[in-house]
């Protein structure tokens, strides 16, 4: 793993809030042109190829609430990593179903057992065992039950938006360390 550009882009998703599960900017949230140029600034520092430079900076404009920007990048991403991000930005779009559509041709994407992993830790700690049950069942990662879930919480307001949130922290920390994983 090309730990230094791990450690150097795990600073875009160090913010003081979580993003919401859905298209909401935050409060302070950092302008296009000024996140740009400091994730520019880190390409440069990390070497890292124009193709994961396409993976990483979608991601972050997804962390960063740049809904549209990211959907940009994402649709020129033509495998499974351009269509985990582009489910990702439709579920906080929302556009469940398409969110869904896209989580489908991803197939099995090699970051879900990590995701799986620490999720199931995360609910096990927390006792919600049912939301476990349903997310990651027999183990796997299952993202469209997550696009169900998000969904639920929407339309109901519901109380386990915060956890849903630090599921979603979880999915994008485990592919910036895919992608990061991918690069020289």
């Amino acid at each position: 793993m090309n730990s230094h550009a791990l450690r150097r882009f795990e600073t875009f998703l160090a913010t003081p809030g979580l993003p919401s599960l859905g298209p909401n900017p935050r409060p302070g949230r950092e302008p296009l042109a000024e996140l740009n140029r400091t994730v520019d600034e880190a390409f440069r520092e990390t070497g890292i190829d124009a193709v994961k430079q396409l993976l990483i900076r979608s991601l972050l404009l997804l962390w960063h609430d740049h809904l549209e920007e990211s959907h940009s990048l994402s649709q020129e991403i033509h495998d499974a990593d351009g269509s985990v991000l582009h489910g990702i930005m439709h579920r906080r779009e929302p556009d469940y179903w398409n969110a869904k559509y896209w989580f489908n041709r991803v197939g099995d994407h090699p970051a879900f057992p990590f995701i799986a992993e620490r999720t199931s830790k995360l609910l096990t700690s927390l006792g919600e065992d049912t939301l476990a049950k349903e997310l990651v069942p027999d183990g796997k990662w299952n993202p469209g039950a997550f696009v169900d879930a998000c969904e639920r919480a929407a339309k109901l307001n519901s109380s386990l938006v915060a956890t849903l949130q630090r599921i979603q922290e979880i999915e994008f920390q485990v592919l910036l360390e895919q992608f990061c994983e991918k690069t020289p």
